[in-house]
């Protein structure tokens, strides 16, 4: 573990180095499409070609409302290219992008400081929201475009099928996840269904990214604020209490609570929900558009996330919008970040044509309600949980590295049932330290 770790560092270093050196004379002057011209912005999100398509909506309403232009790009492999674009001192003028990447970018100067009284607007976006875009050094550095908090996907028909109800503790969802993998709740005659889908490979930290929602309700943090820095946080005894009740009752032993291959499964490949063979998913809503077309809307509904002995805290996280390390088109920026903010932005980017995926989920701007502008009470599921029982990975940091070690860590002890999770934990602590010590944040 601290091999890798210090592996990392040195590899995150280097490119966080060749990052700042290309960053430090981006200006009006890159070579950029669109760069020249002052009516047109190149706007970069991290976009599959089905969410693209509602961006181009939002765009296309934004200069015929205003006359700027904005040179599109959906890039799937976001940072890779990112960092080619920095190292040739070229930055896009705006990004949309994770919350959690605000840290990771603004360590290497990537990003242009904001204030946020400068977009029009900027009142009807929560404090909360607005929380999550503070530096490190106390100043804005991104504007709030999405959130979003993660909810169950249940079975309803199976739960009906069975005479059980969705659940709403632990111990309620161990009982569920049994019987779906037990009492043929598809009705074909054979034991081939799972409780529920969990996406634990290590690859991009996703054992953390979905494990993260069980931490919070036993208690656990991965990190915590300590004065003006942070210290690691699980070797504590609820983080040892959870770790090894995830590792007993959802990973280890053949239960079927868990799809096959769960501790290698990421976003992608976990693919069980929709194809039928699992009866629960702890996703975030941007499923809902593909579950409805399979399984189907009729067949499952959407429910807050069982209660631990903490609460049912669960992961939010969104997108911000960004602007690149550059100056001389401050106007124009500000303008699109105004627009994406508005109302009249946000419901374009909440509502779905042509089967096309939505890139707002919940809206932040604080006069819309989901459920309202999609005519879809499940929303409002969604909403609740995010203004009432979520929490964020800290925004400040760069994460990046804290969580792939945490995923790491606890990747590691699901896949070997024998491993003694208190040493496992005790060592990802002192691997967490190292993360905070190379930031200067460890306190």
């Amino acid at each position: 573990m601290g091999d890798r770790r210090r592996s990392r560092r040195l590899a995150a270093a280097l490119a966080a180095a060749g990052l700042a050196l290309g960053t430090a004379a981006c200006g009006s002057g890159s070579g950029s499409a669109g760069s020249g011209d002052p009516k047109t912005l190149e706007v970069w999100t991290r976009s599959n070609p089905d969410s693209a398509a509602t961006y181009d909506r939002v765009f296309a309403a934004f200069t015929k409302k205003t006359g700027i232009r904005i040179d599109y790009q959906p890039v799937v492999n976001f940072d890779q290219q990112l960092q080619s674009r920095a190292s040739t001192k070229d930055l896009p003028d705006v990004m949309i992008n994770d919350t959690a990447l605000m840290g990771s970018y603004q360590s290497q100067g990537l990003l242009k400081p904001i204030d946020p009284a400068s977009i029009t607007g900027h009142g009807q976006i929560t404090a909360k929201s607005w929380s999550s875009t503070v530096g490190i050094d106390g100043r804005h550095y991104g504007i709030p475009y999405s959130r979003q908090a993660q909810t169950l996907m249940i079975r309803k028909d199976w739960l009906h099928k069975l005479g059980l109800r969705a659940p709403t503790t632990w111990q309620e969802l161990l009982t569920v996840a049994k019987a779906f993998a037990d009492r043929d709740p598809d009705g074909d005659g054979k034991k081939d269904t799972y409780g529920m889908v969990a996406p634990g490979s290590a690859m991009n930290g996703y054992t953390a990214w979905w494990g993260a929602n069980f931490l919070w309700q036993g208690g656990a943090n991965i990190i915590e604020k300590d004065g003006s820095g942070y210290r690691p946080a699980m070797d504590s005894a609820a983080a040892v209490r959870t770790v090894t009740w995830m590792k007993d009752n959802l990973f280890c032993g053949d239960n079927g609570v868990l799809q096959p291959g769960a501790v290698s499964a990421i976003t992608g490949t976990a693919t069980d929900f929709q194809d039928g063979n699992a009866g629960m998913y702890l996703t975030g809503p941007y499923n809902i558009t593909t579950f409805d077309t399979t399984p189907g809307k009729a067949r499952y509904e959407v429910v807050p996330a069982p209660a631990g002995p903490a609460g049912n805290d669960v992961l939010a996280d969104g997108e911000n919008v960004y602007f690149g390390a550059r100056t001389g088109k401050t106007a124009q920026e500000r303008a699109l970040a105004a627009f994406l903010i508005s109302a009249e932005g946000q419901k374009i980017a909440m509502t779905s044509v042509g089967g096309h995926q939505p890139v707002v989920r919940i809206p932040t701007n604080s006069t819309l309600d989901a459920a309202k502008v999609r005519g879809d009470a499940r929303w409002s599921v969604v909403q609740k949980a995010y203004e009432t029982a979520s929490e964020q990975f800290p925004n400040a940091p760069d994460f990046a590295p804290i969580k792939q070690d945490t995923a790491d860590s606890l990747n590691a002890i699901f896949t070997y049932c024998g491993s003694d999770v208190r040493s496992g934990l005790k060592e990802l602590n002192d691997t967490l330290a190292g993360d905070l010590k190379d930031q200067d944040l460890l306190k």
